[in-house]
């Protein structure tokens, strides 16, 4: 396996630790399951925007009856596992997609992703066209063929749909992994499916595009040599589904598809006589219909099991039961890890090659030396002098500056993963049980600056309680209003720092005012905030964003 392919998979490991939690999937699975489509919809954070009697009134009772069905048997904490995602060492939505789920009277239902790639992971549920009111819309992702994602009238499809038969590649029907020299044996569909990744994954992509039927073109593409388009390299950085592609394209239509590559390059597949498939420049694939991850992507969670990285327990359940039917009843309920773990002693070693423990407690990290001590090493450090061993890693906890234990690291980065993906309850239980409050991030964020993506009623009192500062500032000189108003905060969690008494006349270091960042998005549900900077602060901020006569 690639070093690209592993890192992708780091990737993966995050999102399925920490972007759909135990308690979301279960709540959704309660609410659904007891008729409340909209109440699922709501515990897996997705808005819902469509009307029912709405639509009955515009598109007649027929197509209204269409898209009720659909919403009774959809599950929303499905598609947020499903969904595309950012990667490059981020675990957050791809943004500005819309995943399309079916069409009824010509209009299709679809999921839109987050607008930021650090903002609210919030999804929006719409039954109108795509491109009504979206003009950042980036990429449409058609799912209508692919319920299994989605519809819990299809989820047993995912086994087939990913080179299974009766168990899938790499596993025995009952989830037992499959001993290395069992793997690739058979000339079944899970065999050819094993074989052609196992090729894959050595770096052997001829070898492997043979197994999978596929004729193989490695001519180089057409760039620069900088972009380092060297065809075996690509394609073996690319988890592709070899031996599904052939069939799930076909089930789109057409002849030529793509897949991305590289920044200039994309994988063609040409389906005549015998497929074939090259690496071209992107202008040469115009026409090509470009395949979803979804189709040509080995699913993450297969790749996660294989290695070690997941047990099937980890599994949303509806996963689980499609890709092991044989798996034996746990008893228990699936998914990711139900409580994030309390943090634990981490070891330092100290001056004098003594090693200390230190911990996170009461919202602080807790080092094994006296006040005395303490204001020794204080002294010394606001005289220049280097401050070394646990000192040095309280000063390192308490800034966001110098190194961190890598335990430390990983307690301090689990807190703002919780925060990134919106998890309250997690983070809840984190401070509860004496994570620190005062944590930056690596960008001297604090976790005011994170409760846009949070439900902030109870974490914002909690906050200023222990005393974190409204007009902290981060590396870029923003505020957590910065935050709140410019990466789509809600207007209650805006109103409610501005009544806890932050500023308005505040400017970050573009020069970014409060009123910029209102026009910039234009942020008509915050009318009033902007009438009060525009009457009380007029010339504070850059004077960016001044045309908005439609606003």
């Amino acid at each position: 396996m690639s070093g690209n392919a592993r890192g992708e998979l780091a990737d993966w490991r995050r999102v399925r630790r920490y972007a759909v939690p135990r308690w979301m999937i279960e709540q959704a699975a309660e609410r659904r399951l007891a008729g409340d489509w909209a109440g699922a919809c709501a515990a897996a954070r997705v808005r819902v925007a469509l009307d029912l009697p709405s639509i009955a009134r515009e598109h007649g009772a027929e197509v209204a009856a269409a898209v009720e069905d659909d919403l009774r048997h959809l599950v929303p904490d499905l598609v947020r596992w499903h969904l595309p995602r950012y990667g490059h060492g981020r675990s957050t939505a791809a943004v500005h997609n819309a995943l399309v789920l079916a069409e009824h009277g010509g209009v299709p239902l679809h999921v839109l992703t987050p607008t930021m790639a650090d903002g609210p992971q919030h999804l929006t549920l719409r039954f109108q066209p795509v491109r009504d009111g979206e003009e950042s819309l980036t990429q449409e992702v058609d799912w209508t063929r692919l319920r299994h994602l989605w519809d819990v009238r299809h989820t047993a499809e995912l086994l087939a749909r990913c080179g299974g038969t009766d168990r899938a590649p790499f596993f025995r029907p009952d989830g037992t992994p499959l001993a290395e020299a069992e793997l690739g044996r058979t000339d079944d569909e899970p065999g050819r499916f094993e074989r052609a990744t196992l090729l894959l994954d050595r770096g052997e992509p001829e070898a492997a595009f043979e197994a999978a039927g596929l004729e193989l073109d490695l001519t180089p593409p057409d760039v620069p040599s900088f972009y380092n388009a060297e065809p075996r390299a690509i394609l073996s950085g690319l988890p592709l589904a070899l031996t599904r592609i052939v069939e799930e394209a076909r089930r789109i239509g057409g002849d030529r598809f793509q897949v991305s590559s590289t920044w200039r390059c994309v994988t063609l597949f040409e389906f005549g006589d015998r497929p074939r498939a090259r690496v071209v420049e992107t202008n040469k694939a115009k026409g090509a219909v470009p395949l979803p991850q979804s189709v040509w992507r080995r699913p993450p969670d297969l790749d996660l099991l294989r290695t070690g990285a997941l047990g099937p327990d980890d599994l949303h359940p509806l996963v689980r039961s499609a890709l092991f039917p044989a798996y034996p009843d746990p008893g228990r309920p699936a998914g990711p890890p139900a409580e994030p773990a309390a943090p634990e002693p981490v070891r330092v070693r100290c001056k004098g090659g003594e090693w200390h423990e230190v911990v996170v407690r009461d919202g602080d990290l807790r080092i094994p030396h006296t006040d005395e001590e303490r204001e020794r090493e204080q002294a010394l450090e606001a005289l220049g002098g280097k401050v070394t061993g646990c000192f040095a890693v309280h000063t390192a906890w308490r800034t966001s500056t110098g190194r961190l234990p890598r335990r430390l690291r990983e307690q301090r980065q689990e807190l703002f993963l919780h925060l990134q993906h919106g998890d309250t309850p997690a983070v809840l239980r984190l401070l509860n049980a004496g994570a620190a409050v005062r944590s930056l991030d690596g960008r001297k964020r604090t976790l005011l600056h994170h409760l846009h993506l949070v439900d902030h009623e109870e974490l914002l009192p909690r906050l200023l309680k222990a005393g974190l500062d409204l007009e902290a500032r981060d590396q870029g000189g923003r505020t957590p209003l910065h935050m709140a108003v410019g990466d789509h905060g809600s207007p209650e969690l805006v109103r409610a720092l501005v009544d806890a008494g932050a500023r308005l006349d505040v400017v970050d270091d573009m020069e970014f005012g409060l009123i910029d960042l209102i026009r910039r998005w234009k942020r008509t549900d915050l009318a009033w905030l902007k009438d009060r900077l525009e009457a009380e602060h007029p010339d504070v901020g850059g004077g960016y964003w001044s045309y908005d006569e439609d606003y």
